[in-house]
């Protein structure tokens, strides 16, 4: 039979804090500095620790740290009701920075982004003890919202503004549309289309604003946008409105789940994608590289930004001086949407 760890606590007894310490050859004190990542321990001896807490299976009391340290190592995070990826994506990023560094994440969900529920949801966080609040605010009503939130909580946003009221980290919508109209222009189109998101929606504007930018920087031509609410019948449906149009060789849609839409429209006219028509789309979405045709599309880093906006809470917690705004980049993956042809 094997044999558990050589200080291990009795049967059915859960292992304590000075069970790790006598398994390690340490004091309870460098236990402490080792699992609240407080002080200098070398790196032999906080390896000791680590070893004694997983042979153990040892679980810190994170309510008898918070009473002990006044720190319940927990964090709030303001978050649309929504399926949509690229919401969803950000509350993933931001919980995985939070659980690497020990962090625990309490979400409040706000079914709309209106400015009472932004506010309430952040009450509501603050009253569980949170240490500070992450407010995901892909739409200008919340952006608004930021601007009443009481100075004494720690707050950071999640939110393409270019002026912002509380420290923001976002993802580069604007570059990642300029790619997009670039790679189209790129393979000899004399103009590019674009289907955008909703109106209110930061990121539906600042990639209409990319778009707009290579079209007026080109010279080129620009046709009348045509506006969907992120979903694939929208999508089809400014697929159809586009196939009463001539001479449409070249699409821009604001997301992958709108450019599906398109796809499945310009398929059921017999319009061929590339050979007639080449589609990008933005978000890069697990399923992009399965359409028919594969969709080339902007890919967003969703854990580099849940870092950045952690990170800035950290420093916003601990009454450091940080960013007021910082932009994670994207990246243009190339598929067979925007094929030769």
């Amino acid at each position: 039979m094997a044999k558990g760890p050589e200080n291990a606590p009795a049967a059915g007894r859960q292992p304590a804090l000075s069970d790790v310490a006598a398994a390690a050859g340490v004091s309870n004190m460098t236990v402490s500095r080792v699992i609240n990542g407080n002080g200098s321990v070398r790196a032999a001896t906080r390896r000791r620790v680590l070893d004694a807490v997983e042979q153990l299976g040892y679980r810190p009391n994170s309510l008898a740290r918070g009473l002990a340290t006044g720190r319940s190592r927990t964090l709030g995070a303001v978050a649309l009701d929504s399926v949509l990826y690229g919401p969803a994506s950000t509350l993933f990023g931001i919980e995985n920075a939070a659980r690497e560094a020990g962090y625990g994440v309490s979400v409040a969900s706000v079914s709309a982004p209106e400015h009472p529920l932004i506010v309430e949801a952040i009450e509501r966080l603050r009253s569980q003890g949170v240490e500070g609040v992450i407010v995901i605010a892909p739409h200008v009503a919340a952006g608004r919202a930021l601007e009443d939130v009481p100075q004494d909580v720690p707050l950071v946003a999640v939110a393409d503004v270019d002026q912002p009221s509380v420290p923001v980290a976002a993802v580069d919508h604007r570059d990642g549309a300029r790619q997009a109209a670039e790679h189209l222009f790129s393979l000899g189109h004399d103009t590019v289309w674009h289907i955008a998101g909703p109106h209110g929606w930061l990121e539906s504007q600042a990639r209409e604003e990319g778009w707009r930018a290579v079209v007026s920087e080109r010279g080129a031509p620009e046709p009348p946008v045509l506006r969907g609410d992120w979903s694939p019948r929208s999508g089809y449906e400014a697929g159809r409105e586009l196939l009463r149009h001539d001479q449409v060789d070249a699409v821009f849609v604001a997301n992958d789940q709108m450019a599906l839409g398109l796809l499945r429209a310009l398929s059921e006219a017999g319009v061929s994608v590339p050979h007639d028509v080449r589609v990008v789309g933005f978000d890069d979405i697990p399923e992009a590289a399965y359409f028919s045709p594969p969709l080339t599309t902007v890919r967003q880093d969703f854990i580099s930004l849940g870092r950045q906006v952690f990170g800035q809470l950290l420093h916003r917690i601990e009454g450091e001086r940080t960013r007021m705004r910082s932009i994670v980049p994207v990246e243009l993956v190339v598929r067979e949407s925007t094929g030769t042809r």
